[in-house]
């Protein structure tokens, strides 16, 4: 999971209400070239339109995040989701999808959550929230303590900054509503979604060539 998340580079969050939407959404994100969704929990249709990407687009990366309980995490699991994020450190959930052996990226940002990650076993966490909390120059002050610990910074990143966090090489990916903000995908605006997700691969291909 991690090699494949490394390989797309960025993790579009996704906050989605009609599951109608989610086979479009699917094929702008596949047409411009990043096969991957984190369905976001946080509305009514969240669950639904997961289920529909994970049936109807085998090719989609999709998991679930904003997952806070344990529930949750096996509604995602049922729908199809193939990874889990969550905004904080939550021991039941990350215990949890151990013992089910599912991919889990937990929210971390203190010194105190981080150590708290690496003793329950973790090797990844999602660095949230990245901008508020500071930036790439927090993100690499706090990380050079933590070993071989790996980040997945969310929270803020954008086209403008993407490149800058992928040059870190504790990153692994970046999680990002720009590349789908849910107004578009309500609009129905899936070309604009394409066009976005495909300068997002653009900048991920041109970091890599860098680093």
């Amino acid at each position: 999971m991690v090699a494949a998340l490394r390989a797309l580079g960025v993790i579009p969050l996704i906050v989605i209400d009609d599951p109608k939407r989610a086979g479009d959404l699917a094929r702008a994100l596949m047409d411009g070239g990043l096969p991957c969704a984190e369905i976001a929990l946080r509305t009514e249709g969240a669950l639904e339109a997961l289920r529909r990407i994970a049936d109807e687009h085998p090719g989609v990366l999709v998991g679930a995040g904003t997952v806070l309980t344990v529930e949750q995490v096996a509604q995602a699991s049922y729908a199809g989701a193939q990874f889990i994020v969550t905004p904080g450190m939550n021991a039941k959930v990350v215990e949890f999808c151990a013992g089910q052996s599912i991919p889990v990226f937990p929210g971390a940002c203190t010194p105190t959550e981080i150590g708290s990650a690496m003793e329950l076993g973790l090797d990844v966490i999602k660095f949230f929230p990245a901008e508020p909390m500071g930036g790439l120059p927090f993100l690499k002050a706090i990380a050079a303590p933590y070993g071989p610990l790996e980040f997945i910074p969310t929270g803020g990143i954008n086209a403008g900054n993407l490149a800058d966090y992928l040059g870190f090489d504790r990153v692994v990916a970046c999680g990002g509503s720009w590349v789908a903000p849910q107004a578009w995908i309500e609009a129905g605006e899936f070309e604009r979604i394409r066009q976005t997700t495909a300068e997002a691969v653009r900048i991920v291909h041109d970091a890599k060539g860098r680093a």
